[in-house]
């Protein structure tokens, strides 16, 4: 069994950012299935709701890899007649493109920028959503992360994360093993649970970077769910 009592800061070969369209798009596109299999387009959708939202509202989506979390928002928001303003925000070119190409006609920006430098402003967007993004960051920059998030957004912060449990990372080890054959998937896959989060963690590092009004909730499957109102 792997040692999962502590964070693991192994890099990710996904976090090569001059990853080829070629190697990065098959992994966006998996993602985006589990996604929509797990629910996870939903919880982060039903906490928009709970702000709640106003028409014309801007909602930016940090790491926001292929888009998909934002289709599934727009499709929503067009269904409420809310005409959100919408923007992904992520730092590697291949991901950019293949967003683009996936959510063409669907009136979402995209910038491209790494989330910790300068490029977005305080205030920028009403709400700043995250999913499955934050345990690419070592501690340090995880509170630099959320810190960033909650100045860029006037009304609230919403990131989703995985919980690192040993149920989770032998489900994905058997789901990378024998669904895909994608060498990145296979090596990232477990990787990202190793790297993720538990309750406490996140408790310690919300503390350290000075915000307290939060609700943190465990999400099926085996996701942490944090909102944060400002």
């Amino acid at each position: 069994m792997p040692n999962l009592k502590y964070r693991s800061f192994e890099p990710e070969v996904m976090d090569d950012l001059g990853l080829p369209s070629t190697e990065i798009d098959p992994v966006l596109d998996g993602l985006a299935k589990m996604n929509r299999w797990f629910g996870a387009h939903q919880s982060v959708i039903r906490s928009i709701k709970n702000f709640p939202v106003n028409k014309g509202d801007h909602i930016s989506d940090w790491g926001s890899g292929g888009g998909d979390t934002l289709a599934a928002i727009r499709t929503w928001s067009d269904q409420d007649g809310l005409n959100l303003k919408l923007t992904g925000v992520d730092a590697a070119p291949a991901a950019i493109r293949f967003a683009e190409q996936h959510t063409h006609g669907q009136q979402i920006n995209y910038i491209q920028a790494h989330v910790l430098g300068d490029e977005l402003q305080r205030d920028q967007f009403d709400i700043v959503c995250s999913g499955l993004f934050s345990h690419h960051f070592d501690d340090e920059e995880w509170v630099r992360l959320i810190r960033k998030m909650y100045d860029s957004a006037k009304r609230g912060v919403i990131l989703t994360d995985l919980h690192r449990h040993w149920v989770l990372y032998y489900a994905v080890m058997l789901i990378t093993h024998t669904i895909t054959g994608n060498k990145m998937v296979r090596v990232d896959g477990p990787l990202s649970v190793k790297r993720a989060f538990k309750k406490h963690e996140i408790i310690s590092l919300l503390q350290k970077a000075q915000i307290d009004n939060y609700k943190l909730t465990w999400v099926w499957p085996f996701r942490w769910l944090l909102v944060i109102h400002k």
